[in-house]
């Protein structure tokens, strides 16, 4: 898709906004983002809050997020030399709904526990049924 030729579509396959849509969706791009709301973040403190990314799966995450143009990677001239992730300012625009994406997750927990346990159970209702 030409940027120049149409309105962004997240439902059209050929839209940028799809990827965009994504990466911004990705569980460890999305808790990433969290993380570095405080401010600037080095590596090992980011995976020790971020908890049980691999340290592999996290570089992919952050060198994703930089290319993006939603985080820096600032290395400091230092013996060993020291590297801080902070959010750009499109980051930073990402934490409201971000936010508000969380609150709803943490707040609809219980509903979705539920739901999932009642089609659990119906699914193992089905299946002996069916003997």
């Amino acid at each position: 898709m030409d940027s120049n030729s149409r309105t962004a579509n997240i439902l059209d396959p050929d839209c940028p906004s799809r990827v965009i849509f994504q990466r911004i969706g990705d569980k460890w791009a999305s808790l990433i983002i969290q993380v570095l709301a405080d401010g600037p973040v080095r590596f090992t403190a980011l995976k020790n809050m971020v908890n049980t990314v691999t340290p592999k799966v996290l570089t992919q995450s952050l060198r994703a997020l930089e290319r993006d143009g939603l985080i820096t990677r600032t290395v400091h001239p230092t013996i060993p030399p020291r590297v801080d992730y902070e959010l750009t300012e499109t980051g930073r625009s990402l934490l409201v709904p971000l936010g508000q994406l969380r609150a709803w997750a943490e707040s609809h927990v219980p509903e979705i526990l539920k739901a999932r346990d009642d089609y659990d159970d119906s699914r193992d209702e089905e299946l002996l049924a069916g003997r």
